[in-house]
């Protein structure tokens, strides 16, 4: 406990009357003045707003006191510990221990408690600090065997609530209430998490295949409607043809050749598809003056020159 600056400003008038007294020639009065301030300073009693004073009297337990002025009866009784009643903080790890799936982890947690019966924590255990500590390290023990890695990776929340409880369910008995408990790191040896990279890219390589086929397979049957829908439209395989074929003269310094087949096809042979044809590419490259040449095949006696 701090020092109490009320009794000791008493204490200090007293003992300054006394031996003004003594001085004075009245011993006895002077004498009488000092010892009650010897009794005040053993008797009158601070704790501050957050303090807890356990009070034994005889040795046996009296009462707990505080905050602010008690009194207690000198050599009669005695004050046994001041408890913090303020939450607190405590750090603990588990190295080396072995998860369900027999893997070793090091995990750093920590814990806020907080003293909420002053009577119990000061009679129950003789340094509730301490066992506390130790408490919350044989749980975290305890909770890594019995959870495989995965789970402590990745649901961190759940982990914390069993902490808690089993922690909290220990210290009730003294007095003690466990507010929380946070993870606050999980460490595995290099090696694991290498390999533990490497299927996690694997995954995203087969994920990525997966999404590929499916978008192949789509693609698939939208060129099957596709077909279907020119097999009963021979018009629209026919404007195809020609929007194709517009598509790849347009590019001015392009040669393309075509098969005989597919200009009579798209009917390109006669007078009409030629002036049409040689009319788009002049359009296209009106001012450059690029060749653009049209040719069937060796097989195809029919080219078409436009300029």
């Amino acid at each position: 406990m701090t020092p109490n600056p009320i009794t000791l400003a008493i204490a200090v008038v007293l003992v300054g009357l006394g031996v003004l007294a003594i001085l004075g020639g009245l011993l006895a009065l002077g004498a009488a003045l000092i010892a009650v301030a010897i009794v005040i300073i053993a008797a009158l009693k601070m704790a501050r707003q957050w303090e807890r004073a356990i009070t034994l009297r005889a040795g046996r337990f009296r009462g707990v006191s505080g905050p602010g002025l008690f009194v207690i009866v000198p050599i009669l009784d005695t004050v046994a510990a001041v408890i913090d009643t303020r939450l607190r903080t405590t750090q603990f790890v588990a190295e080396q221990t072995l998860t369900k799936d027999t893997v070793p982890v090091d995990v750093d947690a920590i814990i806020f408690w907080i003293v909420i019966d002053a009577q119990r924590a000061a009679l129950e255990v003789v340094n509730y600090g301490e066992a506390v500590a130790w408490v919350a390290q044989t749980s975290l023990r305890e909770m890594i065997g019995a959870n495989e890695l995965a789970m402590l990776l990745s649901n961190r929340k759940a982990m914390d609530t069993e902490l808690r409880d089993t922690i909290g369910g220990k210290t009730a008995q003294w007095g003690i209430d466990v507010r929380s408990v946070e993870i606050r790191d999980v460490r595995i040896p290099v090696a694991l998490q290498d390999a533990m990279s490497r299927q996690a890219q694997a995954e995203r390589e087969r994920q990525a295949r997966v999404i590929l086929g499916a978008a192949e397979a789509e693609i698939a049957n939208k060129f099957l409607e596709a077909a279907r829908t020119y097999a009963d439209n021979p018009v629209a395989l026919h404007l195809r043809g020609m929007n194709m074929l517009y598509e790849s003269v347009k590019e001015r310094g392009s040669t393309i050749i075509v098969p005989s087949s597919a200009i009579d096809s798209m009917n390109l042979g006669g007078l009409a598809g030629l002036t049409a044809l040689s009319q788009v590419s002049k359009a296209t490259t009106p001012d450059q003056g690029s060749d653009t040449q049209t040719r069937p095949g060796p097989w195809a006696p029919s080219t078409t020159r436009s300029r």
